[in-house]
């Protein structure tokens, strides 16, 4: 059996092939988990963040609804609150604010999030290996609270944008600024890999509780 379940996953992405943990892709269907093991949760966050709307040189409001995502962060979030584990989305989700959970500071540090037991807090995934700065908020239930690396992890350009347009515009585009297609995409959402580790570890620490 699995130590953990790792929800809303991309196929074939970093957390396939991993011991101790069972993958959920689109294709398994995330919302349908039902235990027993701790999860780590991945729910989409296209229509949650800023462009919920869609690209802000062509929005579509009207084809777009704010939170529109078949119920996948809702489900995610019930089986963090039942089976114990993490759930991970960008920083300013305003799924937070539609579920009722409190907004974590913004240079760190665990904070409560709810009153079913769980807890929030916000960290850069540039500090765990991401080329960008990938601002994180996490939401965590029946699992220990370990100190993670807090605050600005550090502004992230290309060196040849820099060079070539100056600081204004690569600051704006950012270190994944270059890649382009659907390639950017993935590269701007990729989980690195100490960062996945982190989160297994956060969610074993729910089966370590429940034994104990």
């Amino acid at each position: 059996m699995s130590a953990v379940a790792a929800l809303f996953v991309q196929t074939d992405g970093c957390y396939f092939g991993v011991p101790g943990v069972d993958p959920w892709d689109e294709a398994r269907d995330a919302r349908l988990y039902a235990g027993p093991q701790p999860v780590v949760a991945h729910p989409p966050c296209e229509r949650w963040g800023r462009m919920w709307f869609g690209s802000p040189r062509k929005p579509e409001p009207e084809k777009y609804r704010l939170g529109d995502d078949g119920g996948c962060f809702e489900a995610a979030l019930a089986a963090v609150r039942r089976w114990g584990g993490i759930l991970e989305h960008p920083a300013d989700s305003k799924a937070w604010a539609r579920f009722g959970l409190k907004k974590p500071p913004r240079g760190g540090g665990w904070v409560q999030a709810d009153s079913s037991g769980g807890w929030t807090c916000c960290v850069e995934q540039g500090h765990y290996g991401h080329a960008g700065r990938k601002v994180t908020w996490l939401y965590a239930n029946c699992v220990d609270l370990p100190e993670l690396r807090w605050g600005h992890s550090g502004q992230r350009l290309c060196p040849v944008m820099l060079n070539r347009h100056g600081y204004e515009k690569a600051r704006r585009c950012g270190i994944t600024g270059r890649i382009g297609g659907k390639s950017k995409k993935d590269a701007r959402g990729a989980t690195p890999k100490p960062f996945r580790d982190l989160l297994i570890a956060i969610a074993c620490s729910a089966v370590q509780r429940e034994a104990a």
